[in-house]
C-alpha cells in the first residue's frame, strides 16, 4: 500500500497543523492553571498518578504540618522533622538546609522540599519525601479581604510522604512511627534549647503559625534582683505545679497554672519571665492581644502552643481595649466594612474562656503570665484563683534586692562601707531595680566610683520627694495568697 503524492501532505499544512495544536494545549494550559484551584490540581495528579499504579505494592502516609482539626499542630510532623534531621546527610541528599544561632551547640540541619530519604526499620525500608507547595498568589489579590477586612494570604502547604511496602502497614504505623517519635522527644531533650516564639505573619485567622527564635536572655533566679523570701516562694510553688501532674487529674482540673505579676514599671518582671523559663527549661510563647480580632483568634493560638511552655501576655491592662462582657455591641452583619479597620470583637469573656474555660485543658504542664502596671484597673473576673492563681508584687527595691544587684554587677559578695548609708536611703526613697543598675553598669571596675553613682541617684531622688508631698508609697515584694 503507498500514497499518492497528490495525497502527501505539504510541509507547509504540518507546520500549521503543529502552531494551531501548540496553540489549542497553550490554551488548554492557561485554563487549567488560571479557572482550576490549586488543591483540585493536586487532587487530579494524585488521582491520575493513583490509576497508572493501582497495582503497585507501596503504600504512602501523608503527615501534614497542621493536624487534621485544621486548627493546630501536628506532633507527628513536628517529630519527624527533629527525627530526620538526623538522617539528611545521606550520599543520596542533594540539597539541604542549614541555620544556626550563636547559642546553639552545633549546626541545624533541615530538609529542602524535594528531597528524599531513606531509613531502615527491622528491615523495612521506608522512603520519606518532604514537599512544599507555595500559593501561586495571595488571595487578598483575587478574593479580597476576609471576613474581617483584612487582607489574607495563603500559607504554603508543607507535608512529608512516608512510602513503605503495604505488607508492613501494621508494622509501620504501630512501630516504627512510635520509634520516631520517642527517637525525636530524646533528641530534643538531649539538646533543648529554650524558644522564645511570637506569631508568625502568615497567621491568616485560619491556621496559627508561630516564628521562633533561641530564648538567649541570662536572667535566673540567683541573679534576680527581688526579695530572696519570695524568690523561695516563687520556686517552691514551681517545682510543686509540675510534680502535680496526677494530682490535677485526680481533683478534675486542667494542668495549668496562672500568675499576675505587677508593679511600676522597672521593677523586673520581664526578668522574672525569664527566670521561670530558665528554671523550668519551658519556652516562651510572647501574645500580643493586638495582634487579634475576634475570641476565636485566641482558642486557635491555644490549640497552636505547645505543653511545659509559658504564655505571656505583657501591659495587659493597656495592650488592648477589651470589651465588657456586658456592653459588648456588633452591627446587623458581624463583618467589617473592607474599606475600614476591622472590628475588634475580642472580648472579656472570651479571654476569660481563653484561661479558665473549657479550651483550657487542651494542653498540659502550661504557665500563663500576665503582667500589668496598674492592677486596679484589671477586671476582677480576671484575678479570681483558677485564672490568676499567685499574685506577685514586683515593688520598688529593697536593700536585700540591692545586694543582689551589688553582686551581680560588682562581685561584692559581703559588705561595703556606703552600704550603711544606701540602705537607710533605699528605705525612704522609691527607685526601680532598672535605675539601680543603670547606675552600677557606668563603672563596673570602680567599686566606690559606681556606689557613689547610686547614692548620687538616691539623694536627688530624695530631693524630688520634698517637692511632692504624695511620695509615701508603701514598700515592699511579696504575693497574694496561694490557692492550689
Amino acid at each position: 500500500m503507498y500514497f499518492s503524492k497528490s495525497h502527501m501532505p505539504t510541509a507547509t499544512s504540518i507546520f500549521s497543523a503543529y502552531a494551531s495544536l501548540s496553540t489549542l494545549l497553550m490554551l488548554l494550559r492557561s485554563i487549567f492553571h488560571d479557572f482550576i484551584p490549586n488543591p483540585i490540581r493536586i487532587y487530579m495528579f494524585s488521582l491520575l498518578n493513583h490509576l497508572f499504579n493501582r497495582r503497585s505494592n507501596n503504600l504512602t502516609l501523608v503527615i501534614e504540618e497542621v493536624n487534621s482539626t485544621g486548627i493546630g499542630r501536628n506532633q507527628v510532623y513536628d517529630a519527624a522533622e527533629v527525627y530526620l534531621s538526623a538522617k539528611v546527610t545521606t550520599p543520596s541528599t542533594d540539597r539541604l538546609k542549614i541555620s544556626k544561632s550563636p547559642q546553639d551547640k552545633s549546626l541545624t540541619i533541615r530538609f529542602e522540599k524535594g528531597e528524599e530519604i531513606d531509613d531502615f526499620f527491622d528491615n523495612i525500608h521506608l522512603r520519606w519525601c518532604f514537599i512544599s507547595i507555595e500559593p501561586e498568589n495571595l488571595r487578598s489579590s483575587s478574593s479580597g479581604p476576609d471576613n474581617d477586612g483584612l487582607p489574607t494570604s495563603i500559607p504554603e502547604t508543607r507535608f512529608f510522604e512516608l512510602s513503605f511496602d503495604k505488607k508492613f502497614k501494621e508494622k509501620v504505623i504501630n512501630s516504627y512511627i512510635p520509634y520516631m517519635l520517642a527517637k525525636s522527644k530524646s533528641m530534643i531533650d538531649k539538646e533543648r534549647t529554650l524558644k522564645l516564639c511570637t506569631l508568625a505573619s502568615r497567621f491568616n485567622g485560619v491556621n496559627v503559625y508561630w516564628d521562633t527564635i533561641n530564648l538567649e536572655h541570662p536572667s535566673t533566679f540567683d541573679t534576680l534582683a527581688m526579695d530572696p523570701s519570695s524568690k523561695t516562694s516563687i520556686m517552691e510553688d514551681l517545682d510543686r505545679f509540675v510534680r502535680r501532674r496526677e494530682f490535677y487529674r485526680k481533683v478534675g482540673r486542667a494542668w495549668k497554672r496562672g500568675y499576675l505579676l505587677y508593679g511600676p514599671p522597672g521593677t523586673g518582671k520581664s526578668s522574672l519571665i525569664a527566670a521561670m523559663a530558665n528554671y523550668l527549661r519551658f519556652d516562651i510563647y510572647d501574645l500580643q492581644l493586638g495582634n487579634l480580632i475576634k475570641d476565636s483568634d485566641l482558642r486557635r493560638l491555644l490549640l497552636a502552643t505547645a505543653n511545659r511552655s509559658i504564655l505571656v501576655i505583657e501591659d495587659i491592662d493597656c495592650t488592648i481595649d477589651i470589651k465588657n462582657r456586658c456592653t459588648q455591641s456588633f452591627n446587623d452583619t458581624g463583618l467589617s466594612s473592607p474599606h475600614k479597620p476591622p472590628e475588634v470583637q475580642l472580648t472579656l469573656s472570651g479571654l476569660l474562656n481563653f484561661i479558665d474555660g473549657l479550651w483550657s485543658s487542651c494542653g498540659d504542664e502550661r504557665i500563663i503570665v500576665f503582667t500589668t502596671n496598674h492592677k486596679e484597673k484589671l477586671d476582677p473576673a480576671l484575678l479570681r484563683p483558677g485564672r490568676m492563681d499567685m499574685h506577685i508584687h514586683m515593688s520598688y527595691l529593697t536593700f536585700p534586692s540591692f545586694k543582689i544587684l551589688a553582686s551581680n554587677y560588682l562581685d561584692i559578695d559581703g559588705e561595703h562601707r556606703l552600704f550603711e548609708e544606701i540602705e537607710r536611703m533605699i528605705d525612704i526613697v522609691n527607685v526601680t531595680p532598672a535605675q539601680v543598675a543603670e547606675e552600677l553598669m557606668r563603672s563596673e571596675d570602680n567599686v566606690d566610683e559606681a556606689l557613689q553613682a547610686v547614692l548620687t541617684l538616691l539623694r536627688r531622688k530624695k530631693e524630688d520627694m520634698r517637692d511632692n508631698e504624695d511620695h509615701f508609697i508603701v514598700k515592699g515584694e511579696g504575693m497574694d495568697d496561694i490557692v492550689d
